[in-house]
């Protein structure tokens, strides 16, 4: 890992970890809920010992980075009934903005142009960074990802049911984030239980904080002009 810190990015303070270096960046932008130890001790240092300059952050909401908790919780049930029915969702916040954040945190680290890659929600993030401001990008490497296209398939029900569920106390949610990553996680690279309660349990011992999950889920949804933008990228 780099430095921690908090910089000032797009009005907000966002956590950041940064390893220095005056190699090409490369900045790593986390799915819905994940804060910057998520992504692979493994990948960062190998990432850094082929010369670049890793950039994490905690997208707003999660982490170590500003809450939006005066925004209330959202009602994600009714709100997925409205995307259903193909109506207009109002989120607190949109992935524009997130995207926004990520490039005034490179401004505020003097990083001119970064290759981004985002996994899941960030790379949703990174798809609109690449669409906003495209000269900043030297690659795009979306993970995991979607276009957020009208009749793709969505989550199984078990999914839906587990990323609704709200759970009565630490232990319930720790079960729950265990259970939901073992159905997501593909059968090829099992990660071993035990394991995965040790990475949830040091993720809550960070930073828990279930409603700005709801409110990232909520700008996952409402984010429906995405797909027919795609096309003007030409980020390699």
């Amino acid at each position: 890992g780099g430095i921690p810190m908090k910089v000032k990015a797009n009005g907000i303070d966002i956590e950041v970890d940064d390893s220095g270096g005056p190699g090409p960046a490369v900045l790593l932008v986390m799915g819905l809920g994940m804060q910057l130890i998520a992504w692979p001790d493994a990948l960062v240092q190998a990432l850094a010992a082929a010369g670049y300059r890793v950039i994490r952050h905690d997208n707003r909401d999660v982490g170590l980075s500003q809450s939006f908790d005066e925004l209330g919780a959202p009602n994600l049930a009714w709100a997925l009934l409205r995307q259903k029915l193909g109506l207009r969702l109002r989120p607190p916040y949109t992935l524009g903005e997130m995207a926004q954040d990520a490039l005034g945190m490179l401004d505020a680290l003097g990083v001119a142009r970064a290759h981004v890659m985002g996994v899941s929600m960030g790379g949703m993030i990174a798809q609109r960074m690449a669409l906003a401001a495209p000269e900043r990008l030297l690659s795009l490497t979306s993970v995991m990802s979607t276009s957020g296209a009208r009749g793709l398939p969505g989550p199984t029900p078990e999914v839906q049911r587990a990323m609704l569920a709200r759970p009565r106390d630490a232990q319930a949610m720790l079960e729950r984030s265990v259970r939901l990553f073992q159905m997501i996680g593909g059968p090829g690279f099992p990660t071993p239980a035990a394991e995965l309660r040790t990475r949830v349990a040091a993720a809550m011992a960070r930073a828990n904080r279930p409603q700005g999950v709801q409110r990232q889920l909520l700008a996952i949804l409402a984010d429906a002009t995405r797909a027919e933008q795609l096309a003007r990228i030409s980020t390699p």
